[in-house]
């Protein structure tokens, strides 16, 4: 089977799941497949089922306590021993939770990301999207934001150990991506790129500008971190900016990007005032960019995104819509104010505590501006300054 993208997806995944309470709710999941299917851009030819990592995959990145400790809390009832150390691998606090079988499904959101890897590298298609993906904060003896075992870093190592690739990892999640910066920090052949609101303010208090990799790796790691409430012009100023003149120098073999979409003004765990516009014209560089210097091999994984409702779902079908050269995407440059599926709409509306949105981007008519817009712009472009230093401009 081949073609120009793949959609990675197994059910299993969907049981990564803390309580129904928690902020990362894998409904998330399912109304974006729900609103790509109701539109008709998913056909079954295009998905393609994952597997489930296995341990050797997985002791690539994690100590082999960690993936024990991983295990035994899975079950419905640990031993008290466990129980007791909980704490020690992240797993005991409000963020990362254990769970009944963690284990089985963190794995099969590993696989996931393996598979996305492997049917890119292989030839298979140009592209592949995996959205279960994207828990870039897992560290390699400790579960953190979230995060159990961390599909992106073991992917990059895939990658690395199976084809010798270079890597450029892009994460344009709103909280920085430390647990893959940490994984190849002194690894020159993987770059490592995030764009997130500042630590100063937000978790994981990482991603400043002068983290940038160490021993071999110096210089094969880029933070640009931004500033509260920075909207959709200085976001994307600092981002084109910076990935374009990154690509260019780092010339990687593959493009692996993490589409977390909580930088949006109603996500409620950042503090940042953007719109559906960034996540509308971010795939779009990221797309270009793998096709000028990759031969088009991208893959994408999910990631964070806190409004469930109004914004993940188009956010990430956006995203496949720009993968898959989907003529709406085209469309929307002339026709802003297109309208989302009325059926999707009716059909989760009931479902939802807020009332969905009627249009896949943003009216900003109606947007109160922020009064410090020209000093957060300024602040943003100082560090943008800082982090792009050494590197040239392309030719």
């Amino acid at each position: 089977m081949t073609g120009s993208a793949f959609f990675i997806y197994h059910d299993k995944a969907i049981y990564y799941h803390f309580h129904d309470s928690h902020p990362f709710h894998p409904i998330r999941l399912k109304l974006t497949l729900d609103l790509l299917s109701e539109m008709g851009a998913l056909e079954p030819s295009s998905m393609l089922r994952s597997r489930q990592a296995t341990e050797s995959e997985l002791l690539q990145i994690h100590q082999k306590a960690y993936i024990e400790a991983v295990k035994a809390l899975s079950s419905g009832s640990p031993e008290i021993d466990w129980l007791k150390r909980a704490t020690q691998y992240g797993l005991e606090d409000g963020d990362t939770p254990f769970f009944p079988g963690m284990h089985e499904a963190a794995s099969y959101v590993v696989g996931g990301s393996i598979t996305a890897v492997e049917a890119v590298m292989s030839g298979h298609c140009q592209h592949a999207l995996h959205l279960a993906g994207g828990l870039h904060h897992a560290l390699s003896a400790k579960a953190a934001g979230f995060c159990v075992y961390n599909d992106a870093s073991v992917a990059i190592a895939y990658l690395r150990q199976h084809y010798k690739a270079r890597v450029l990892y892009i994460d344009t999640d709103v909280h920085h991506g430390d647990g893959v910066q940490w994984s190849f920090y002194s690894d020159p052949e993987v770059c490592t790129y995030s764009i997130h609101e500042t630590g100063k303010y937000l978790f994981p208090g990482t991603g400043f500008v002068q983290e940038r990799g160490e021993h071999q790796g110096y210089g094969a790691c880029v933070n640009i971190p931004m500033q509260p409430y920075t909207e959709d012009e200085s976001w994307l100023e600092c981002f084109e900016q910076s990935i374009r003149r990154l690509t260019d120098y780092f010339k990687p073999d593959l493009i692996l990007s993490q589409h977390g979409c909580d930088a949006h003004a109603l996500d409620p765990l950042s503090h940042m005032q953007c719109s559906m516009a960034i996540y509308n014209e971010m795939p779009a560089i990221i797309h270009s960019l793998a096709h000028k210097y990759c031969s088009g091999r991208w893959v994408a994984l999910g990631g964070g995104g806190y409004d469930i409702w109004r914004v993940v779902p188009r956010a990430w079908s956006l995203l496949w819509l720009e993968m898959t050269d989907h003529p709406l995407k085209r469309s929307l440059k002339q026709h802003p104010r297109t309208q989302l599926p009325q059926a999707w709409r009716e059909r989760w509306q009931d479902q939802s505590s807020v009332s969905l949105p009627t249009e896949w981007l943003d009216d900003l008519t109606h947007w109160e501006g922020i009064p410090r817009r020209a000093e957060i712009t300024a602040k943003n472009r100082e560090s943008l300054a800082v982090a792009l230093q050494d590197f040239p401009e392309p030719d």
